[in-house]
């Protein structure tokens, strides 16, 4: 007769639902489109986080060249063209843009792309080259207040890149790795947070962009065509 205990049956299946999830599940999310090539290689903006580790890698390929994409990239920020992604999550209800708006393409490092309706939170535009590579970063102690990062950082604190590389494909087409660097003190909370929270919303969000991206650009490059 089987005497198990019904906590013990689900301490078990809990035990098991984790196990898959980080053998099976998480591995995927981290590398979600990308070639093992592309999660190996080298992915610029190490040096603008100090002690940041490295974030997960995602891939999508768009038919049209980088010179389309780009200016879908350039114009995010919630009081902007917003982040084609969950717009009730992430965008606070507003719609995404559905067209380039040429009033929003100029900028250069220190700019700011806005994440909160309030202006309290913001992406900064910290690293730059045209069609090529953009490096947000947003820099924020625990209570969710931004700190200058050049000075000295708070004792806790979240300190990340949102980086986008593009590469021009034959056929006129882009290849849109996505990555990036954090850091977080205390250091013990990073993985927890990480694994808990970071991996799957990130996967959730970049996935819905890249979906969203495709559509679009993909959409005006047949109308320029």
């Amino acid at each position: 007769m089987d005497r198990r205990h019904p906590l013990g049956t689900a301490a078990l299946a809990a035990v098991a639902a984790v196990t898959a999830y980080l053998v099976v599940v998480r591995p995927r999310l981290l590398r979600w489109g990308a070639t093992q090539a592309e999660v190996r290689a080298d992915f610029p903006g190490r040096e603008i986080v100090p002690g940041g580790t490295r974030s997960a890698t995602m891939a999508t390929t768009i038919d049209a060249p980088p010179a389309q994409v780009w200016p879908w990239l350039v114009q995010m920020g919630t009081d902007r063209g917003g982040w084609y992604s969950w717009d009730r999550l992430d965008n606070f209800g507003r719609r995404s843009a559905h067209r380039v708006h040429p009033e929003w393409q100029p900028i250069e490092v220190g700019d700011r792309f806005i994440a909160r309706p309030d202006r309290s939170q913001w992406w900064e535009v910290a690293a730059l080259e045209p069609e090529r590579f953009l490096a947000l970063r947003m820099s924020l102690d625990l209570r969710g207040r931004p700190f200058d990062p050049v000075g000295e950082r708070p004792s806790r604190f979240t300190d990340s890149t949102w980086s986008f590389q593009l590469a021009e494909l034959p056929g006129h087409r882009t290849r849109l790795v996505v990555s990036g660097y954090w850091s977080l003190r205390p250091r013990w909370l990073q993985p927890l947070m990480s694994v808990a929270v970071l991996e799957p919303s990130h996967w959730a969000m970049q996935t819905r962009q890249f979906t969203n991206l495709k559509r679009r650009v993909e959409a005006g490059s047949r109308t320029t065509r």
